[in-house]
């Protein structure tokens, strides 16, 4: 059965060609040409995409917006989105990805770039289906994109829960800067390094008393070490 994929582009062109590339890869393709009829779609409980490529610059609801809407949705915030757009400045790049875009795409673009992009994001959410962590103190919900630290549920944002969530499943092993970059903001991002320091730093204090979950390899990038419940009596023993 072909999977659904939606295109929200308003330039008829460009929709018709990826239209066409998309049908000719295997997916069943619909198009909308606002933001509000792609809102329509992408909420559709009867034909759900399994992926969205979304443009910005559309009449009425502009694509961020849209985006910024579809990722508080429950059925659409782990949807894949990628955003193709002319905007191409690295603060608009920043700006997409940080709202939960999955990855970004420059016009002019090339089509054979854009089903790869679409492939890679697709597998990247298979991997991710189904799976859970917990290790008796800190529990992560991949599929239902929750976390906990001792029973209480730690609220965090969209790029926050992708990195808990890329070192998690690499539990153990280092996972370098780039790796790390590449896997959450996209292969195509050219932004400043130190963002991801940031998100390491406001991850670590949201996570609390989990926090320690994170290491630091010194010039190369982190490894989850996790929270295992031996710590807790560590700690204790080291207080009496």
């Amino acid at each position: 059965m072909p999977k659904p994929a939606l295109i929200i582009e308003d330039d008829p062109d460009i929709a018709e060609s990826v239209r066409y590339n998309l049908e000719s890869a295997g997916f069943s393709v619909m198009v909308a040409s606002t933001g509000e009829q792609g809102l329509k779609l992408a909420l559709d409980t009867q034909n759900p995409p399994i992926v969205i490529v979304l443009d910005l610059m559309l009449p009425g609801m502009n694509g961020m917006d849209l985006c910024r809407r579809l990722r508080r949705e429950n059925q659409t915030r782990r949807t894949p989105i990628i955003m193709l757009t002319a905007k191409t400045s690295e603060a608009d790049r920043i700006a997409g990805l940080d709202l939960g875009a999955d990855d970004y795409i420059a016009k002019p673009f090339s089509v054979r770039e854009l089903l790869a992009r679409v492939r890679a994001v697709l597998r990247r959410v298979d991997d991710e289906s189904g799976e859970r962590y917990e290790d008796g103190r800190l529990t992560i919900d991949f599929a239902d994109v929750r976390a906990s630290c001792d029973g209480a549920n730690v609220k965090l944002t969209n790029k926050e829960f992708q990195l808990l969530s890329a070192l998690a499943k690499k539990r153990g092993r280092v996972v370098t800067r780039q790796q790390l970059l590449d896997q959450v903001w996209g292969y195509s991002y050219y932004g400043d390094a130190r963002t991801l320091d940031v998100h390491i730093r406001r991850l670590r204090q949201k996570l609390d008393a989990c926090g320690d979950c994170i290491e630091t390899v010194v010039g190369v990038g982190y490894r989850f070490v996790g929270c295992a419940a031996e710590k807790v009596s560590a700690a204790a023993n080291a207080d009496d």
